[in-house]
C-alpha cells in the first residue's frame, strides 16, 4: 500500500520578503488539491538555529581539514 501525504513542506534557501513570496504562494494555491499555502515569518529563533548549524558545519569542516579528531 502506498503512503498518503496530508502536508508538503517547502524550505527556502534564504529568507525572502513577503511581497516577493506572494507569487510563489499564489502559484502553490493553484495546484489541484491544495487547500491553503502560507508563509512562516522568520524570527530570531530561526536565525539562531541557522547560525548554530553553520557554526557546527564550519567546526566539523575545520577539524576534517586539519585532521583533528572529534
Amino acid at each position: 500500500m502506498t503512503d498518503r501525504y496530508h502536508t508538503l513542506t517547502v524550505v527556502l534557501g534564504t529568507d525572502i520578503r513577503a511581497d516577493d513570496a506572494e507569487a510563489i504562494i499564489n502559484a502553490i494555491q493553484q495546484i489541484r488539491g491544495v487547500i491553503s499555502a502560507s508563509g512562516v515569518v522568520a524570527d530570531p529563533v530561526s536565525h539562531m538555529a541557522v547560525e548554530r548549524a553553520r557554526r557546527d558545519i564550519a567546526d566539523r569542516l575545520w577539524r576534517a581539514l586539519n585532521d583533528e579528531t572529534a
